[in-house]
């Protein structure tokens, strides 16, 4: 259904960092710019885009947004979270820790906003 997400930055160099540093803690590779100045996080699955936004208007985060990634284990999503406080983000939302969704099906999960505000989620589905 998707072929990729792109995610608008106003310093590309701070995201790369923030995205560098979260990233990793769930086994994706690092960012790479090309000719253009977009960051690329290319993975076998859908490659996140980060990129000053086209219209030349500052990037913002999108108001009920949220990009979701999956870790393995409820640690990761822990080392996710650190990762991105300590390189630029904001934590949002609740603490890290278990959650209740649909259906009463438990999952673990941390929120946070990169530096360009942007909302994202980490979360460990058991099972």
């Amino acid at each position: 259904m998707f072929s990729h997400f792109m995610i608008g930055a106003n310093d590309i160099e701070a995201s790369r960092k923030f995205y560098d540093a979260v990233l990793s803690t769930i086994g994706v590779g690092t960012g790479r710019l090309d000719d253009k100045g977009r960051c690329f996080y290319l993975n076998p699955m859908i490659p996140l885009i980060i990129a000053q936004p086209l219209d030349g208007q500052p990037a913002s985060g999108a108001n009920g947004g949220t990009i979701g990634f999956s870790a393995k284990t409820p640690a990761a999503v822990d080392a996710w979270h650190a990762a991105g406080v300590s390189h630029g983000g904001t934590s949002c939302e609740d603490p890290p820790g278990w959650r209740s969704g649909n259906g009463g099906r438990t999952y673990y999960a941390a929120y946070l906003r990169d530096p360009a505000d942007n909302k994202l989620c980490a979360v460990h589905h058991p099972g």
